[in-house]
């Protein structure tokens, strides 16, 4: 302990000392003076935009999470810049925390985006069936509950179109089973 103290001392010492034998005043006034650019004017910039990233984060989490008040997170998030970051907790929050009778209320806890999107890879064949099933099921729910918008009853009815409803089996398939079957 006493040696990395004395090794400690002798680098804050000398340092100075033998940067200064090797380098003119030339050269230290110029590294000075883009050092000073570079706190003055990158620094600033950098801090506020890393700052701008983290009081988006709530908002950013709920859209992905399908959050059914995304909007009303974003509204928090800007409000929260707007008061000195002192909102920003709440929306951090709010963000993993759905509301309570919002499913009973409404008949899904999921936002209207995510309808939009779930449609969207069905249309590319990338929805697998049983999530395709659980989004006609949601829409059927809200449905129940609501009238659906005509945004999202478009949406059913491509989804509902887009369903595969199972083929009946194939006497060739039928045939080869059993075949199989018998020479068991």
């Amino acid at each position: 302990m006493r040696l990395n103290l004395v090794c400690l001392a002798s680098v804050v010492v000398f340092l100075p000392r033998v940067a200064a034998a090797h380098a003119s005043s030339e050269t230290i006034d110029k590294i000075a003076d883009w050092l000073a650019i570079f706190v003055i004017c990158v620094v600033p910039v950098a801090a506020v935009a890393i700052l701008l990233m983290i009081h988006v984060l709530p908002e950013k989490i709920a859209e992905k999470r399908h959050h059914p008040q995304k909007d009303a997170i974003q509204m928090l998030c800007f409000l929260s810049l707007v008061f000195g970051g002192l909102l920003w907790p709440i929306a951090w929050l709010w963000t993993y925390f759905k509301p309570l009778g919002y499913r009973m209320a409404y008949g899904t806890d999921k936002h209207d985006d995510y309808f939009l999107h779930a449609r969207d890879l069905a249309r590319r064949g990338e929805l697998p069936s049983d999530e395709l099933g659980y989004v006609l099921g949601e829409l059927d729910s809200i449905a129940a509950r609501r009238i659906l918008p005509p945004e999202l009853q478009r949406v059913r009815d491509e989804l509902e179109a887009l369903q595969p409803s199972a083929p009946p089996p194939r006497p060739h398939d039928v045939a080869r089973g059993d075949e199989r079957k018998g020479d068991a």
